[in-house]
């Protein structure tokens, strides 16, 4: 897969699904990809693993989204990469998450993983539910 670099603050991740426009992929900031390393050498996590990004149902909205580690790509999964960090997709999930920012915040309001959907028509005030 192929990555598109916007600027020096982010990345957009080609997703190469058949008839998808390169703003169908998935952007994923610095901070993000930073921090990801950083958790994986904090907690001893194997530099194969990659990062999952799913989308499963419930939450107050409908849907929420999973992130976490996995040490193989599955049947069917996207496998992307984000600058050395390996980004697992299962394709029903992606139908979600095409256009999606995962990015890192760590402000005054908290510390976390973020998404920005633009294609969410509603969201919960926690920022990890949504509908489309």
């Amino acid at each position: 897969m192929s990555v598109t670099i916007l600027g020096e603050d982010s990345i957009t991740i080609a997703t190469g699904i058949e008839g998808a426009d390169e703003q169908d992929g998935i952007t994923v900031t610095r901070k993000a990809i930073d921090e990801v390393k950083k958790i994986k050498i904090q907690n001893s996590i194997p530099e194969d693993y990659g990062l999952r990004l799913g989308v499963k149902g419930g939450g107050c909205s409908g849907m929420s989204y999973t992130l976490g580690f996995d040490a193989a790509a599955r049947d069917n999964d996207l496998v992307l990469d984000a600058e050395g960090v390996k980004v697992f997709i299962d394709t029903k999930s992606m139908f979600y998450l095409m256009e999606i920012t995962l990015d890192f915040s760590d402000g005054l309001m908290g510390r976390g993983f973020t998404f920005n959907n633009p294609n969410a028509t509603k969201t919960c005030g926690c920022g990890s539910s949504f509908g489309v």
